[in-house]
């Protein structure tokens, strides 16, 4: 059985605005050799599927920095500290859609983004009988292009790499295993 690595010591090296650099002196339990291991401190991310009164799911265009390409995914962003997982995936929504369903979001699952050195969740949710009622309101540094898009457009664009952001392939993974799509 594998043991969990007991953590002897934790410094703050960077603030990077969205993550913290940390570094971390573990101690590996087979060897007992202490070693530093650098781990992203981020709060938690929520992720949303909006879906309209007519079946159709709300995606985004973005321009995402770390791949330097056009990405096609849902609205989702950071939990403020406080916020609810669920009221953070609404707030997303209706800031970079404008759009909004008739009852609460209802959460189909949580991942960990990347385990290996980020040490935070995504929550993901579905959002049903959605309409657009607001205008978008935008974070300063973002830019976005919402679509509606069918489901068998989506299932085509995840199989031919359109989609292919994996916080976004796991949303979908949730949806389609707890809906049976």
């Amino acid at each position: 059985m594998i043991k969990k690595w007991e953590t002897i010591s934790s410094e703050n090296l960077i603030d990077l605005k969205i993550f913290n650099a940390l570094k971390k002196k573990r101690i590996n339990p087979v060897n007992e050799r202490a070693d530093d291991f650098i781990v992203l401190d981020s709060h938690d991310w929520v992720n949303i599927i909006p879906i309209t009164k007519d079946n159709k799911i709300v995606m985004i265009e973005q321009y995402r920095h770390g791949s330097d390409s056009v990405t096609l995914e849902i609205p989702g962003g950071l939990i403020e500290k406080g916020e609810e997982p669920r009221v953070a995936a609404e707030r997303e929504c209706m800031e970079e859609t404008g759009y909004f369903g008739s009852s609460n979001a209802i959460q189909t699952g949580m991942s960990l983004p990347n385990p290996a050195f980020l040490n935070n969740k995504c929550y993901s949710y579905i959002w049903f009988d959605c309409e657009k009622k607001l205008e978008q309101n935008l974070d300063l540094n973002e830019v976005i292009n919402v679509k509606e898009l069918s489901i068998e457009e989506i299932k085509t664009y995840i199989d031919n790499g359109t989609i292919n952001h994996s916080v976004i392939l796991t949303a979908f993974l949730f949806y389609f295993r707890k809906f049976n799509i």
